[in-house]
């Protein structure tokens, strides 16, 4: 007898997407998950406009730059409900919210965080850049240790995740010094295009991380359907301003 199919995992490309409008996606997402009205775990892999991102952790000293800095820059600021401390987000840098089911994997939190490290890891291996952890830090840095590469960041209820990762891919890293990223004194902040010494496609990278999810998670990436992200009215907005 053949082998049952996987589960899938619906992959929702969402291009550039305003931070409070993904946010209300994924919340939205997280909602219909844990009702069942989504049959499927859920990858939303967004870019957004410059926006720093205050976790629960955050510490007031860890937002270097004043208020009048930020919006000189363009960057707009969100307190959420994520784990972890600051961080940034902007063009060039694939955002992934991963709306999973843990109780269809496993119900825990840090298996679930090291589950997301190694899926990065995978991807970043296909991509060229051998990449791994750091003893004591959440999120992805380069093999040796030495450059921050992803950052992670994640919230649950009733074991169905959202919030998630950000992955440097061609981002203007200037930005970071508006911050001190994660909370992490001196550390360096690195790119896949820092890294290869040249451009990269993003489409590239969302095949790689969309691929290599799926196969940490033991699950099927498909496109995810325009239905699926059909959540009512209160995220019709971000839907429509995502496509």
């Amino acid at each position: 007898m053949s082998a049952p199919p996987r589960p899938q995992l619906l992959v929702a490309r969402l291009g550039r997407v305003p931070y409070a409008e993904a946010l209300e996606l994924q919340r939205a997402a997280a909602r219909a998950r844990i009702a069942r009205e989504l049959p499927e775990d859920l990858l939303l892999l967004v870019e957004h406009p410059p926006v720093v991102t205050l976790g629960r952790s955050s510490k007031d000293r860890h937002l270097v730059a004043s208020p009048e800095l930020l919006a000189s820059r363009g960057v707009e600021l969100h307190e959420v409900e994520r784990g972890g401390d600051v961080t940034f987000h902007g063009p060039g840098q694939l955002v992934g919210y991963p709306i999973v089911d843990l109780k269809r994997h496993r119900r825990d939190l840090h298996w679930y965080l090291r589950a997301v490290e190694e899926a990065l890891i995978v991807a970043l291996a296909e991509l060229g850049v051998p990449a791994g952890r750091v003893q004591g830090y959440t999120g992805v840095w380069t093999a040796d240790g030495a450059r921050k590469i992803a950052s992670i960041g994640v919230h649950a209820r009733d074991w169905v995740t959202w919030h998630g990762f950000a992955l440097n891919v061609t981002t203007d890293l200037s930005y970071f010094g508006l911050i001190v990223p994660c909370g992490i004194q001196g550390v360096d902040m690195t790119s896949v295009a820092r890294e290869l010494g040249a451009p990269v496609e993003m489409a590239r990278v969302e095949d790689a991380v969309a691929r290599a999810f799926g196969a940490v998670f033991d699950l099927a990436p498909a496109s995810a359907p325009a239905g699926a992200l059909a959540f009512g009215a209160a995220v019709a907005g971000a839907v429509a301003a995502a496509r």
